[in-house]
């Protein structure tokens, strides 16, 4: 991946590229003083010299190709700079206001309810980033894998919805879980975090109100197999977005005219966690399905069963 790479491929290519040119312009000097082009040696020279120069091309080809790259990353982590320097100054701001108020101002106790009630709010906003810089950095060291482990995937789910809810102060009703139960053997810390992502990511840019929907189906002629689809009623991503979005840093239109908080994290941290456990994810529009505005995630795990025969 481009982001974890050294300055060496770059600076390899460079002086491949250079010392490539330098032969072409010897091989031309002594070409030019050949004078019959009949001669075998010019012809060896000639061949040699052209495929010099497609070697060039090429490698300015892929110069070029990574020069691109690292413009788009460094666009992206400046958007990353400043998302998250917003996140941060927001509540950061807020806690400083409400305790200067109450340090300086009588508040009674009402008050005191409701801005202890605000601060709090705000320090679990500052948690929840800290936790996904944590789970990213975490991620991107390549720490040892997990051992897998037996556990119910739909009450994960569940938790999963709650905590959600929780966090962004909304009804438990607005994340419908409706999965029959289904163990699998994986690695419960990544796939909560994979998941935790996905209904965060539905939640921020669904509807107004936000409706999300998870459910588990079995994938056919595959007993071990089950797909987790998380649904929202949002403006639903463009064909042409949808693989572009799951890259780092990576979040749809201008960061500062942006109202929904995030860090462009959220779906690098999806792909990267179902790569390590084994798990494919498909992105559909929800007007495929059932003709509404909206997103589908659909994540296809193995070694899943239903404890319970599905009709």
């Amino acid at each position: 991946m481009l982001e974890r790479r050294s300055l060496r491929a770059p600076v390899t290519l460079g002086v491949v590229l250079i010392v490539l040119v330098v032969i072409l312009g010897a091989i031309w000097a002594i070409s030019s003083f050949i004078g019959s082009e009949r001669s075998g040696l010019f012809w060896t020279l000639f061949i040699l010299g052209s495929l010099l120069l497609l070697s060039i091309l090429a490698g300015v080809i892929v110069y070029l190709t990574l020069t691109i790259k690292a413009v788009r990353l460094n666009q992206r982590q400046s958007n990353f700079i400043d998302s998250v320097t917003h996140e941060l100054k927001s509540p950061i701001a807020s806690l400083k206001l409400y305790l200067q108020t109450m340090s300086r101002h009588s508040v009674d106790e009402s008050q005191q309810r409701d801005f202890h009630r605000i601060m709090l709010e705000d320090v679990e906003r500052l948690d929840a980033l800290i936790n996904h810089l944590l789970d990213a950095a975490r991620i991107d060291r390549g720490n040892e894998p997990e051992d897998d482990e037996v556990f119910r995937l739909d009450q994960l789910l569940a938790e999963c919805g709650e905590a959600a809810c929780m966090r962004y102060r909304l009804p438990v009703e607005t994340v419908r879980v409706d999965c029959p139960p289904v163990t699998i053997r994986s690695q419960s810390v990544q796939l909560e975090i994979l998941f935790r992502n996905l209904i965060d990511n539905a939640i921020k840019y669904g509807g107004s109100p936000a409706e999300v929907i998870v459910s588990i189906r079995p994938v056919e002629g595959k007993e071990d197999q089950v797909v987790v689809s998380i649904t929202d009623n949002g403006v639903g991503i463009p064909y042409d977005k949808r693989r572009k979005i799951f890259g780092r840093f990576v979040r749809l239109g201008n960061e500062l005219e942006r109202s929904t908080p995030g860090t462009g994290l959220g779906l690098y941290l999806v792909r990267t966690v179902s790569k390590a456990v084994g798990a494919s994810v498909r992105i559909r529009g929800r007007r495929e399905i059932d003709g509404v505005a909206g997103t589908v995630f659909e994540v296809t795990m193995k070694q899943a069963v239903f404890d319970e025969p599905t009709e």
